[in-house]
């Protein structure tokens, strides 16, 4: 007992006691730092709201609003009662939903069936295809028409081959300038941007799953509709999502290949800003299409975060 007591020993209490005021000061200065770099990230948050996205984004479409509202005596809805009571509108909006749900669609299908086959049905070159598509979305979509033009308009090689072949008195494709000839360049030039996000999702799927089911004497149509594509279609609905965006967006293709009989939104929004010179009737369709864009974006962040989950819970 008197060896338990000696004061030579050490006290081990102590010793504990010390270590955790050690601790809960650590703690106490790892809190303050987060907090610090918390309040550097506000600061800096909204330093880039004041200096970069006030200027060139919030004042803009601030601007943009207050316009489509102005009237002659101050604020009025009085250009949306123009732009929605012309009777050319309802048409506008039809063409341009048309084009949008044709090329979109196509450009869907087309690019889930490509992105299927290069990562299901490797070929030699399919990684070599796979870069060139990357590669393609960073291409002005202008530049997709007049290439179209050069290849299958009425004076294009394509035709004008054609022709000489087959002895014709007149070129045989003369379809490009109109809604044929715009919803085959947009979905040439819009199926990229549903390869890239359909192959990232068929990257995280699960192939021990595939191969039990082709083990288990499914077909490969009951492989994809019944394993493939429940698990990948948050990513193939992102894919999708973007790609309807985009269209709905699109200018360069319609400007290049659109006639004068095809007046989709944003080109009825450009001939009002720049012919009619109706600023606050192009201002209320620029909002309306703007909503429209606002819309599809945040189903598309909302079925992206899903994605995302989804790819957390599989690893």
């Amino acid at each position: 007992m008197s060896s338990l007591s000696s004061p030579d020993t050490p006290n081990p209490l102590g010793l504990d006691s010390e270590a955790a005021a050690r601790r809960i000061a650590s703690a106490a200065a790892h809190s303050a730092a987060v907090k610090r770099r918390e309040r550097m990230a506000q600061w800096h948050l909204l330093f880039i709201a004041i200096v970069v996205l006030g200027p060139l984004v919030i004042y803009p479409l601030v601007r943009l609003v207050m316009l489509s509202l102005t009237g002659a005596h101050g604020l009025s809805g009085e250009a949306y009662v123009t732009f929605f009571g012309n009777p050319e509108t309802r048409g506008v909006i039809g063409t341009t939903l048309g084009i949008l749900f044709a090329s979109a669609s196509l450009a869907s299908l087309l690019g889930v069936a490509i992105a299927s086959i290069l990562f299901f049905k490797p070929f030699p070159g399919a990684r070599l295809v796979t870069r060139f598509l990357e590669l393609f979305v960073a291409f002005p979509s202008f530049l997709v028409a007049f290439t179209l033009i050069f290849l299958y308009g009425s004076q294009g090689s394509v035709s004008i081959a054609l022709q000489r072949l087959f002895n014709l008195q007149a070129p045989p494709l003369n379809f490009l300038f109109g809604i044929g000839g715009v919803i085959l360049a947009e979905v040439v030039f819009y199926t990229p941007f549903v390869v890239r996000p359909t192959l990232a999702s068929f990257a995280l799927l699960d192939q021990r799953l595939i191969e039990a089911a082709r083990s288990l004497g499914a077909n490969g149509l009951m492989v994809a509709f019944k394993v493939i594509l429940p698990l990948a279609w948050p990513g193939i609905a992102a894919g999708t999502i973007l790609c309807f965006l985009l269209t709905l967006n699109e200018f360069g293709i319609l400007l290049v290949l659109g006639s004068a009989h095809l007046v989709t939104l944003p080109v009825a929004i450009y001939s009002a800003a720049t012919v009619d010179l109706d600023l606050p009737t192009a201002a209320a369709g620029a909002v309306v299409m703007l909503l429209m864009s606002l819309s599809l974006y945040a189903l598309y962040r909302r079925v992206n975060s899903r994605k995302v989950k989804g790819a957390g819970h599989g690893r």
